[in-house]
């Protein structure tokens, strides 16, 4: 049974997605709350001096600064976002939603990262597949995600769910791709932050990740 129905891939935006990432964005699309969260996840989970595929990517990948990697491999949608980012070794520019086969052999990587770009997979159990191939046995790959998105460019099963449904449908993408373990989820969203962006007020970005070993 598919993962998702045809209707559940659809963006509201249907042009192509190269023509919407060709305008670069140097702006950051979470709070620094959400940042630092993710910074210290990263810290904790990744291995130093490990090879790391950062798909998705911009110009920031909100790795740790004191943290040395033997390589940190870039993919995204924007040359002079990718360009501006410090953090990569280098990097290659691919629409996954049109070819989800990433140009690399298997297990060259000992963790694969995903930063609020999930969303707009139309494809996410080829690109898992994908992602699962490419991992060494035991490395991670860990998606981490806010609410907020290119509504236009999110898929419509992102769109119409609650913010739990998001992290079990995150979940699924690992749950239905073998060679995963079972994925872990690390989330933080304060009662205040919620009242607050309910009431219109100021609140922080909720965070939430998803992550999942190679077996």
């Amino acid at each position: 049974m598919p993962l998702l129905k045809p209707e559940q891939r659809q963006k509201l935006d249907p042009a192509s997605d190269d023509d919407f990432y060709d305008i670069p964005r140097f702006v950051t699309h979470v709070d620094d709350s959400f940042i630092q969260q993710l910074t210290d996840l990263y810290r904790d989970r990744l291995q130093p001096n490990s090879r790391l595929l950062d798909l998705m990517s911009s110009w920031v990948s909100h790795l740790p600064k004191e943290m040395t990697f033997a390589h940190v491999e870039g993919h995204g949608m924007n040359e002079e976002e990718l360009a501006r980012n410090p953090r990569l070794d280098h990097y290659i520019r691919q629409n996954l939603n049109q070819n989800p086969a990433l140009p690399y052999p298997e297990a060259s990587f000992d963790a694969v990262l995903i930063a609020v770009s999930v969303q707009y997979l139309e494809y996410p159990e080829a690109v898992f597949s994908e992602i699962a191939r490419v991992l060494t046995p035991g490395g991670l790959c860990l998606v981490s995600f806010s609410n907020r998105m290119f509504y236009q460019k999110a898929i419509q099963a992102w769109r119409d769910a609650r913010e739990v449904d998001r992290v079990q449908l995150v979940q699924s993408y690992f749950e239905k791709t073998p060679g995963f373990a079972a994925p872990e989820v690390v989330q933080s969203v304060s009662a205040i932050s919620a009242i607050l962006g309910w009431m219109g007020g100021m609140s922080r970005d909720p965070f939430y990740a998803v992550l999942a070993q190679k077996k």
